[in-house]
């Protein structure tokens, strides 16, 4: 069986996401924002093993955790500069110098992630970053900063494309309405409610 466990992390609340199997104890965490002591407290008493941290895009408040949790990290190739420029990961905005271990591996879309055994496609979807990525697992999606309940992420932001996410914001329109997507902030929601309540689809 699969378990989810969603921890609200840092000054904009980000969503890190901590997905393993009860029977083979393999996980992953999504988008550490900080190193969150319950979630690592978690980690330890379930016995999981965590194969990877995975970054939906590179922004401070998605990877400040990673460097302290020590797992291998893995972000796609367009924002791996991130991980090491403090201005590309904007933390320098909010007077912070937020640095990264390396990457383990570079995402490409399509990649097939395999944490154990745990399985998500990679979806590019950029826009609010150009590294931006949603992730597909199982019935789900994982979609950072790109699509939120009734919001969109934002793109007057340095080296965001409103273009981008437009069309970032298309593909993962064409999944099923019964779809059910966990956001980088705030409440999920499916595909069907943001086709009749996402005020900012009318492009």
């Amino acid at each position: 069986m699969i378990k989810q466990e969603c921890y609200r992390t840092g000054p904009l609340e980000t969503n890190m996401y901590l997905l393993y199997d009860t029977d083979t104890k393999d996980g992953v965490i999504i988008d550490p924002g900080v190193y969150d002591m319950r979630a690592a407290e978690y980690i330890e008493k379930n016995g999981i093993g965590i194969k990877y941290t995975i970054n939906t895009h590179g922004h401070y408040d998605h990877i400040g955790g990673n460097k302290q949790f020590g797992y291998p990290v893995l972000i796609h190739e367009k924002d791996k500069d991130c991980l090491s420029n403090p201005i590309r990961s904007l933390s320098v905005v909010g007077g912070m110098n937020v640095r990264s271990v390396k990457p383990f591996k570079l995402l490409k879309d399509g990649d097939i992630i395999a944490a154990g055994s745990l399985s998500f496609k990679v979806i590019h979807t950029p826009g609010h970053t150009p590294g931006s990525i949603s992730l597909e697992f199982g019935k789900i999606l994982f979609t950072g900063d790109t699509l939120f309940c009734e919001g969109i992420g934002r793109t007057d932001l340095p080296f965001s494309n409103t273009r981008d996410i437009e069309r970032s914001v298309g593909k993962l329109l064409r999944y099923n309405d019964d779809t059910v997507f966990y956001p980088g902030h705030g409440p999920s929601s499916t595909i069907g409610h943001e086709r009749k309540n996402n005020p900012y689809l009318g492009f």
